[in-house]
């Protein structure tokens, strides 16, 4: 060699410097199932029977009305069966802008009864969103979450607190001091609240100094951050669009979200989508109108690499779990062609790298979580996925 050993030292030295520099905030993915949706329920309006009504709202949407044409009778069987297992993933009760501003006594109740509730047999993901950490709102948001979790006592792994409207990495600072005294004041093991934060404002996006903020809420979250949220019409109010072409799909939508799974990349930390407030409501021609582009919604967030979204009314759940089965039964064969082609070292039209492999594993892994796909179907297990 020409390179001599000092030449390599000091060539070290600067490599691990640059390895230090990727490291905090980041983790290893965990594969772990994410739920496809978030219900959003206004905290007034919640209570025991809720997740069985949207169930039955659901069903009945789909009898009155006829299922969407788009999808075979094979899938529609499957989202007709998950509405009766598990019609909800994930539930957010609502405290903040689809509950608005009420006496605290009022709030207060609301809270307790909502915590009670779910206190015995609650979705596999549940929580609630408080108001804004603001200093106008930010005692009141405290205490909806105290009085929340001491009716719901000490929360399973799936609960978490959405905190809505973050603009600064300030707010991550904020949110994990929330968590910290709501640990110490329940008795709660250092660590076990983690909190989304909603990316509903420019400054999220793009911070007064030119730098996008994301990443250091990840890094000052501390582990402790699930996912950050996009929220269409916040976002698209605040940029000037009209009300007409306020969307999921609107580039503006596009350019944020991006920047979201750009932020995002190698830390765990998930990414959901937002909402279309156009409900499957009124004449039949109206429900299957909004059905269609609530289906064609929900498949293009798949199909850009965002694998949640929010719901607002029972009846999207038929499209909601109707387009996520339907990504991943159409792209099951060749998945399964090219993960054995990959796994037997064969050649074929397609060189699949190691990191399209790790793809193709965590397409089928998601396929499996949300129900779409069996192992047969697969023809790997959960274990043997996992390690790829």
């Amino acid at each position: 060699m020409a390179l001599s050993e000092r030449d390599l030292e000091e060539l070290r030295a600067r490599a691990e410097h640059l390895d230090r520099l990727l490291l905090p905030g980041q983790t290893d993915e965990p594969v772990v199932r994410q739920p496809v949706h978030t219900a959003y329920v206004p905290a007034d309006r919640f209570g025991g029977g809720t997740v069985g009504d949207w169930a039955t709202t659901a069903r009945i949407a789909v009898r009155d009305h006829g299922p969407p044409p788009a999808f075979p009778a094979s899938t529609m069987e499957l989202v007709l069966a998950k509405l009766v297992t598990e019609p909800i993933e994930d539930l957010r009760v609502d405290f903040e802008d689809g509950y608005g501003r009420r006496p605290d006594d009022e709030e207060d109740h609301h809270a307790t009864a909502a915590g009670t509730v779910l206190r015995s047999g609650p979705p596999p993901f549940f929580g609630l969103r408080c108001k804004s950490l603001e200093p106008a709102t930010v005692v009141r948001a405290a205490r909806t979450v105290d009085l929340f979790l001491t009716a719901l006592g000490p929360p399973p792994p799936g609960f978490v607190i959405t905190i809505p409207k973050a603009t600064s990495a300030a707010h991550a600072d904020a949110a994990v001091l929330l968590c910290r005294q709501l640990e110490h004041a329940h008795g709660l093991a250092e660590g076990s609240l983690r909190f989304e934060l909603q990316v509903e404002t420019p400054q999220a996006v793009l911070g007064a100094d030119g730098r996008c903020p994301l990443p250091e809420m990840i890094v000052r979250a501390h582990g402790r951050l699930a996912g950050f949220h996009y929220g269409t019409y916040d976002y698209s109010t605040a940029l000037g669009v009209a009300p007409d072409y306020q969307s999921m799909e609107h580039p503006a939508a596009d350019h944020a979200k991006s920047v979201m799974q750009v932020a995002v990349a190698g830390t765990g930390v998930q990414v959901s989508d937002g909402s279309t407030n156009v409900l499957p409501v009124g004449s039949s021609a109206e429900v299957h109108a909004a059905w269609e582009l609530h289906a064609r919604l929900v498949r293009r967030s798949l199909e850009r690499g965002i694998h949640q979204g929010w719901d607002l009314h029972p009846a999207q759940l038929v499209t909601r779990y109707a387009a996520t089965y339907q990504f991943f039964l159409d792209g099951l064969p060749q998945a399964r062609r090219r993960l054995h082609d990959y796994l037997a070292r064969r050649a074929t039209g397609t060189l699949d790298e190691p990191a399209t492999a790790r793809a193709i594993a965590r397409f089928l892994l998601r396929g499996m979580y949300c129900g779409a796909l069996t192992r047969g179907d697969v023809r790997h297990s959960v274990e043997e996925l996992e390690a790829l």
